[in-house]
């Protein structure tokens, strides 16, 4: 695994994910979000307990396919496991990668607000909703309620802002310094807060679940939180 120095020089543009983040996006996964990890494990064994043959697994913002490569590892029937991605430079890491292991796995280059979404039974989307301007999410939120079966499953993990404040500023600082303990400089740690600023846009935990709310999900709940870092699990 190549690991992630994107944010060891000075960096002129905003965050993108480009070749440069695509070629050590796992290293940058893996140092960056708490309990990566876990929470992938977490929302596989929800998946495989109500796994079936033929079942529809969409994925949004595949990346590199790694959270469908070990569901299709750990799965015992044959699934539909499909990632949907903007970025060329990540679906082409996903395709060498879906290669090398012999998983029958679905790419498609696609903006998420024009796709077509239907039957959809699962669909997961790992700190993505973050990135897709807020005017514009409750209007993906409510295409994936319309184009997805009844008691269909839509489980999403995202880093949220707090209403208080200062709490909201602790938790910032104690995530910083878990950044540190991963090897990451304050140079880095800088460098990234600056390119990802009004490009990865947190709601709060409120906000999160109202919008869900709002696009008619039924039920919404949180099975995973550290700090500013949550999964949510909605069902239709």
């Amino acid at each position: 695994m190549e690991k992630d120095k994107v944010f060891s020089q000075k960096i002129e543009k905003k965050f993108e994910f480009d070749e440069a983040v695509a070629s050590v996006f796992d290293d940058m996964l893996s140092r960056s979000v708490p309990f990566y990890a876990e929470v992938q494990k977490l929302v596989i064994a929800l998946i495989l307990a109500r796994q079936k043959e033929g079942m529809k697994v969409l994925d949004l913002g595949v990346s590199t396919a790694k959270f469908l490569l070990e569901l299709d590892s750990k799965s015992s029937v044959k699934m539909h496991l499909k990632g949907l991605d903007n970025s060329q430079a990540m679906l082409d890491r996903a395709t060498q990668k879906c290669q090398a292991f012999g998983a029958n796995i679905a790419l498609e280059l696609v903006d998420m607000l024009g796709y077509d979404y239907k039957n959809e039974e699962v669909i997961i989307a790992n700190y993505t909703l973050q990135f897709i301007r807020p005017i514009q999410r409750l209007e993906l939120i409510k295409k994936l309620y319309e184009g997805m079966k009844e008691e269909g499953i839509f489980i999403f993990s995202e880093k949220v802002v707090f209403e208080d404040k200062v709490l909201d500023k602790e938790m910032i600082d104690i995530y910083y310094a878990y950044k540190k303990a991963q090897g990451y400089s304050d140079y880095e740690i800088a460098q990234k807060r600056e390119a990802l600023e009004n490009v990865l846009i947190p709601f709060t935990i409120k906000e999160n679940i109202q919008m869900c709310k709002d696009a008619g999900f039924s039920q919404v709940e949180t099975v995973f939180q550290w700090a500013n870092f949550v999964t949510f699990v909605v069902k239709k």
